[in-house]
C-alpha cells in the first residue's frame, strides 16, 4: 500500500490506511506500507517504509532551506523548485521515490495499491505489478471551490498553480483499471472530472471505527455545547459559514463551540472570529489523543459537518458512533453517509445551519433519537472488516486478471 501523505490526525488519507491496512491483516493478508511524511499510525505488525524527502511541509519548519548537499539528489531539487515556485510536488515525488524503492522488490509483491497519489510512478509499476489506486474525491472540486472563494486574480493564478499536479493525477487515473472509491458521489464525479467510465469505479465505503468512537457512559453533555472536527482555513471545509452561524445564535442564546484542532496562525479564520466577537465563545483544542478527542464527543450537544463537499465524510459518521446528533450539509457524499438519521442543510448557508443547531437545541428528546438512530446506522453499514473484504475482492479479480492477459 502506497501513501504519499498518511497524516493520522489530519484527513482521510491517513485514516484509510491505517485502518484498511489493519483490517486487510486481521483478514490473514500480509501488507507493507510505503509512505511519505507524516507518518503513518500503523499496526506494530505492519512494515512500515518511511520514503524519505525534504518534507517541505512540516508545520513545525515549512518552506525550509535544506543542507546544500541535498541537492546532489535532482528529485530533491525538483521538490524544492516547484514547492518555491508554489507548486504541490509532493505526489509526483512521491511516486518517483516509491518506484525507485520498489525497483528491485516487485517480485515480493502480488498487487500495489495507491492511496490517491496518482503519480507517474505508479504507470511504471504497473508493467512489474498489477497496480490500483483509491480516489477519496476528485481534487478538482478542491481547486474549484478554492478559486471561487477568492476575488484577486494574482490569488487565483496562484490555487491553479497549486492545483496543477491534478492534470497528472487525470492522465495515471485513466490508464489504471478499477479505480477504488469511498462513495456513489465521488464515482460520479470521478467518472465525470477524469473523463473515465464509471464502470472502470467500484465503490467501497470507508469504515468507522466503533473500538475508538463510542459513546462514554458516564459522562454528561453540555447543554448548548458544539463540535466541529475541521479547523483548516480551506473553504472546502466550510468552517466559515459555522462561525456565521454562531455569532448569530449567541445574539439570542448561550452557546459555545469547540473546534478539534488549531487554526491557522493569523489565517483567514482566527481573523473572522475576531471580526465577530466570538474568543470567549470558540475554543480550540489543538492536536489532543484519541480518548482526549472521544471525551469531546462525549460532552458535546450537537456535531456539526459544514463541509461544502466531502467524497465520503468520516467526521459524520465518528459523531454518530459516539451517539452525537449530526447536523451535515448535502455536499457531496455527506447525505451518504448520514442518511434519514442527521439533519442535512444546504452547503455554504449560515443561516439554515443556525436555524437547524437552534432546533435541536430545543428539541433535546429530538436530538436524543438522532443520536441513537445514527449510532445503530454506523453500526449496520459501515465498518472496515466489511470494506477490507470487498478491497479483497478487487484484488483477486485483479490479480487473476492480470495473469490471464500475460
Amino acid at each position: 500500500m502506497l501513501s504519499y501523505r498518511s497524516n493520522p490526525h489530519c484527513g482521510g488519507q491517513g485514516v484509510y490506511i491505517k485502518n484498511l491496512s489493519h483490517a486487510l491483516k486481521e483478514l490473514g493478508h500480509q501488507i507493507d506500507v510505503i509512505s511519505g511524511p507524516p507518518e503513518p499510525e500503523l499496526d506494530p505488525s505492519i512494515p512500515l517504509v518511511m520514503l524519505k524527502g525534504l518534507d517541505l511541509y512540516n508545520p513545525a519548519n515549512m518552506n525550509r532551506l535544506p543542507p546544500l548537499k541535498k541537492f546532489s539528489d535532482p528529485v530533491n531539487l525538483m521538490e524544492w523548485v516547484s514547492t518555491m515556485s508554489m507548486g504541490y510536488p509532493e505526489p509526483l515525488i512521491f511516486g518517483i521515490r516509491a518506484l525507485r524503492y520498489l525497483k528491485n522488490r516487485f517480485h515480493q509483491y502480488d498487487i500495489i495499491h495507491d492511496n490517491q497519489s496518482l503519480s507517474y510512478g505508479l504507470l511504471r509499476m504497473e508493467k512489474h505489478v498489477p497496480t490500483i489506486a483509491t480516489i477519496h474525491h476528485p481534487i478538482t472540486r478542491d481547486r474549484e471551490i478554492a478559486i471561487n472563494s477568492v476575488s484577486a486574480t494574482w490569488k487565483k493564478m496562484q490555487f491553479m498553480r497549486w492545483y496543477s499536479f491534478l492534470s497528472m493525477q487525470k492522465r495515471v487515473a485513466r490508464r489504471l483499471n478499477p479505480i477504488i472509491t469511498v462513495s456513489e458521489c465521488s464515482r460520479k464525479d470521478i467518472a465525470r472530472d477524469f473523463s473515465i467510465s464509471e464502470k472502470k469505479i467500484r465503490v467501497v465505503p470507508n469504515g468507522i471505527d466503533t473500538t475508538l468512537f463510542r459513546p462514554l457512559p458516564g459522562v454528561e453533555r453540555d447543554k448548548n455545547r458544539l463540535i466541529v472536527t475541521n479547523s483548516a482555513d480551506s473553504p472546502l471545509k466550510g468552517l466559515y459559514y459555522l462561525l456565521h452561524a454562531v455569532h448569530d445564535l449567541s445574539l439570542k442564546r448561550e452557546i459555545r463551540l469547540t473546534v478539534i484542532g488549531t487554526p491557522k496562525k493569523n489565517g483567514g479564520i482566527e481573523k473572522l472570529i475576531q471580526t465577530l466577537g466570538l474568543e470567549d465563545i470558540v475554543t480550540f483544542t489543538g492536536r489532543i489523543s484519541d480518548p482526549a478527542f472521544i471525551h469531546h464527543y462525549a460532552r458535546a450537544s450537537i456535531a456539526v459537518v459544514p463541509s461544502l463537499y466531502e467524497g465520503f465524510g468520516l467526521p459524520v459518521g465518528e459523531a454518530m458512533a459516539c451517539q452525537v446528533p449530526v447536523i451535515c450539509t448535502t455536499g457531496g457524499a455527506l447525505p451518504e453517509v448520514a442518511g434519514k438519521d442527521a439533519i442535512l442543510v444546504p452547503p455554504a448557508d449560515s443561516q439554515a445551519l443556525a436555524n437547524a443547531i437552534a432546533f435541536l437545541l430545543d428539541h433535546p428528546e429530538k436530538a436524543r433519537e438522532m443520536g441513537q438512530a445514527g449510532y445503530e446506522r454506523v453500526h449496520r453499514l459501515f465498518s472496515w472488516s466489511m470494506a477490507a473484504q470487498k478491497t479483497v475482492d478487487i484484488y483477486r479479480e485483479v490479480i487473476h486478471g492480470n495473469r490471464r492477459f500475460r
